[in-house]
């Protein structure tokens, strides 16, 4: 594609973590500005089920891969760095550090006209380890020789971030709160809504400016402000927060994963982001960009914004839509010699009375509120386990509770793939001793005309030395109690074509 050969006069932009929870925001806002898009993704299956997938080209490249990113950058006017690897356990920085390089020197070797990434604010005191690394991202890219633009944002408030998340659930479900001190800490959020904005600004910049800007909303606040703000925006009755010095990043983080469904793994960095004030320095920006057209969102209509999408099951990325660092992300082996030999089954075969499509829509709506179809108390034992140990555990649900694409989670599950109508394949990111996989298949059955339907409900595991041959054993007594009941649950529920009640999970 040559650049420029745009017939609308648009940019070609190159956005990479197009499967994010930004970046799936960004795409359709820049092909809404006349735009073309390409997107640099890692795996572009991941992108398949997204509604402008169709309006876009997708390429696969690993940002660490030079030769793969080179490609990716052939005839761009403006490349979009939205990777983060936030929640690495140790070498994160390294990894962001040889990430950043090698797209940087990419764009600078193909011409790129302009980079935009978006990262954290960069105060003049000592910077939690996320924040230093954001902050040395955007030094990269601002010294790549590619005029650059560095968007540096707070807590971002919407539907589906983290920050979004963490806020709403600690605030919902603890009317009292004992908190660490950083609940004091001043920060500026901003609505995503803004930083779309800014984002698609970004592209169309003059060419003499490369520098970093602040973004933030009208409000400045502390964190306890948000919760009592969010409180009364939700209409809960008023919090009652009582701060205490003794809470370090660690124990903070344990006491969010323990609550919210941000693990603790992504929950630390957050927190430890919180003992920075976060406050815009400058408003620079707005010597180039006009402000939206409604003006800056306030922190109480951006939090109205998004618990009316996450009520109205209009939820359009979630933070979980990036992958778990630490979790698994291997393909399933469809040759067992591929997967060392090893691969354990458990297969099972129910009858509904029921049309294929209706079994279908149970199937994909599984998880999340509606459950397993199983034993709740066991299914959220397991997810309490698993948080227990480190895991994402059975919090973070669905992004939306009738339909499923890949790469979204589905509680301790990932989509790994889905053809609609015949088969969903969930892969585990609970903390296994090797790999498993759920998979759920829908056909009709042979010469009926009545048109019965069957389901297929296979569960995968890939040991993983002798502690995974272990595991197997020591939990195949109740598989027949787990995944028994849970075929035969799906099926009834197909039967009396109607969702199963509301189950609670942890």
């Amino acid at each position: 594609m040559d650049r420029g050969t745009d017939d609308d006069g648009g940019l070609l932009c190159l956005v990479t973590g197009a499967s994010g929870y930004i970046g799936g925001r960004l795409v359709p806002e820049l092909l809404d500005a006349g735009h073309t898009v390409r997107c640099m993704v890692r795996s572009a299956r991941r992108l398949r089920d997204h509604p402008w997938a169709g309006r876009v080209e997708i390429v696969e490249a690993d940002a660490t891969d030079p030769e793969a990113t080179a490609r990716a950058m052939d005839g761009v006017d403006v490349a979009y760095y939205l990777i983060h690897a936030i929640g690495g356990n140790g070498g994160f920085a390294d990894t962001d550090r040889k990430a950043a390089r090698t797209f940087a020197a990419a764009a600078r070797d193909a011409g790129v006209g302009r980079l935009v990434y978006l990262g954290g604010m960069d105060p003049e005191e000592e910077l939690s380890p996320h924040l230093r690394s954001r902050a040395e991202v955007g030094q990269i890219m601002l010294g790549s020789g590619v005029p650059a633009v560095w968007l540096r944002a707070a807590v971002i408030i919407g539907s589906g971030s983290a920050s979004f998340e963490m806020l709403r659930y600690l605030t919902e479900r603890l009317p009292v709160m004992v908190t660490p001190k950083w609940v004091h800490t001043r920060i500026q959020p901003i609505a995503i809504r803004d930083v779309l904005h800014y984002l698609v600004a970004s592209a169309t910049l003059p060419a003499e400016v490369s520098r970093g800007f602040d973004i933030g909303g009208p409000d400045i606040l502390t964190y306890a402000d948000m919760m009592r703000r969010y409180a009364a925006v939700a209409g809960l009755k008023r919090r009652v927060i009582v701060p205490v010095p003794l809470l370090s990043p660690w124990l903070s983080s344990l006491w969010v994963g323990g609550i919210t469904p941000v693990p603790g793994a992504l929950a630390r960095p957050l927190v430890e982001s919180l003992r920075n004030e976060v406050v815009c320095s400058e408003n620079d920006i707005a010597r180039y960009v006009p402000p939206p057209p409604e003006g800056p969102i306030g922190f109480d209509r951006s939090v109205a914004l998004a618990l009316r999408r996450v009520r109205d099951a209009d939820v359009a990325t979630r933070w979980s839509s990036a992958a778990v660092p630490g979790a698994p992300s291997d393909p399933l082996p469809t040759d067992p010699d591929w997967a060392g030999g090893s691969l354990y089954t458990d297969e099972r075969t129910c009858r509904a009375d029921a049309p294929p499509e209706r079994l279908w829509d149970v199937v994909e709506g599984i998880g999340g509120e509606r459950g397993w179809y199983s034993f709740p108390v066991a299914w959220w034992a397991r997810g309490l386990i698993d948080r227990l140990v480190g895991g994402v555990g059975l919090r973070r649900g669905r992004r939306d509770p009738r339909r499923l694409r890949i790469g979204e989670t589905v509680d301790f599950w990932r989509v790994e793939e889905k053809e609609t109508g015949r088969l969903l394949r969930l892969r585990a990111e609970m903390r296994l001793p090797g790999l498993a996989w759920l998979e759920l298949g829908v056909s009709r059955e042979d010469g009926r005309e009545d048109g019965r339907a069957v389901l297929t409900q296979r569960a995968l595991f890939h040991p993983r030395g002798l502690a995974g041959h272990l595991y197997w054993w020591a939990f195949r007594p109740f598989h027949d109690r787990i995944f028994g009941v849970m075929c035969r649950g799906i099926a009834r529920a197909a039967e009396e074509d109607r969702p199963p009640a509301v189950v609670r999970t942890g």
